[in-house]
């Protein structure tokens, strides 16, 4: 994943789960780029509760592109 979190997460993060641009910014600068962190830096941060670190894994596993 580049240094920058996908658009689409980023709003299904804010429309979704109603997190503020600082809260992404800040698990964003913490996570390193690496998306299989992200959810749990913001679980670490109190930014999400344990069940919203589950939907936004599920989310990632729903939008992943389809293997040929």
């Amino acid at each position: 994943m580049s240094k920058t979190l996908a658009p689409q997460l980023i709003h299904y993060l804010q429309q979704e789960l109603h997190l503020s641009e600082e809260a992404i910014a800040l698990a964003s600068r913490q996570s390193f780029s690496f998306l299989n962190q992200f959810p749990i830096v913001l679980w670490q941060r109190g930014l999400v509760s344990l069940e919203q670190v589950d939907q936004i894994f599920d989310w990632l596993e729903d939008s992943r592109p389809a293997e040929s």
